[in-house]
């Protein structure tokens, strides 16, 4: 009898124990089930909104809209400092004025690497200053193309970036008018006349009109004239067709 109860005993404690063994299991059990996910709403919840001023709010989105430092736009590979540079050095190079086809080709590849950044990054807040710079580059250089380039850069300064500091100083400058400058094509110089002949009375030049609103004024300089050549050889249409004979070679002296 004592030794039954004695094993009842035993296999109480032992039950007991398994339950009080299985109940972590259980908990962690719960504890590791996966909750639901988050709504969809809370995933597109703005980066930014959680900021505690207007300021960092600000900064959160340039940051957010900015190009990574180290990304490279356009044929050349060119990174947003390497655009800003080209310009610089092209501004210094340009002098006055220049239609140095070298100074032209950097200055266009780093156009094209702008306008790649601008359209994958086109809320990024370093475009702006680097508009300006190539404005300030690209309205020296005396060629149809970068001049039309410089106006369309203003116009988005203007238009896009008109609360920047860059948009800001555009509208002033433009409120002073812009003309645009390219080289027209270089003409030959008309013959002298022979002593004693007077040249008939030329009308007068015509004058450029006013630009349509919207756009500059342009400005075509007339290069001076092409000289004509004063070589007979070279200007004798049957010089060019028939060469100069080639000379024989004389024939090699005999011994004696």
């Amino acid at each position: 009898m004592i030794r039954a109860i004695s094993t009842l005993s035993l296999a109480l404690i032992a039950a007991s124990s398994f339950f009080v063994a299985a109940s972590p299991s259980a908990s962690a059990t719960v504890a590791a089930t996966p909750k639901p996910a988050a709504s969809a709403a809370a995933t597109s919840k703005d980066l930014c909104s959680s900021t505690r001023s207007k300021w960092a709010h600000i900064q959160c989105e340039q940051f957010n809209s900015s190009a990574p430092g180290d990304e490279y736009f356009g044929r050349m590979k060119m990174s947003y400092l390497g655009i800003d540079n080209t310009y610089k050095d092209g501004a210094i190079s340009a002098g006055a004025y220049t239609t140095d086809p070298k100074l032209i080709s950097k200055l266009d590849f780093a156009t094209e690497a702008l306008r790649n950044w601008a359209s994958k990054y086109p809320d990024d807040p370093q475009l702006p200053r680097s508009y300006f710079l190539g404005v300030q580059v690209l309205r020296k250089v005396y060629t149809q193309p970068e001049q039309q380039t410089t106006w369309e850069f203003m116009q988005i300064l203007v238009t896009k970036y008109g609360n920047t500091y860059f948009g800001k100083v555009m509208k002033a400058s433009l409120a002073k008018g812009y003309t645009e400058h390219w080289f027209g094509l270089a003409q030959i110089c008309p013959t002298p006349l022979p002593p004693g002949v007077v040249a008939e009375a030329t009308p007068s030049d015509t004058p450029t009109p006013s630009p349509a609103p919207g756009h500059p004024a342009v400005d075509v300089i007339t290069p001076p004239c092409v000289a004509p050549s004063t070589d007979p050889a070279v200007d004798s249409p049957a010089a060019a067709e028939s060469p100069t004979p080639p000379v024989s070679p004389s024939p090699a002296p005999t011994k004696q």
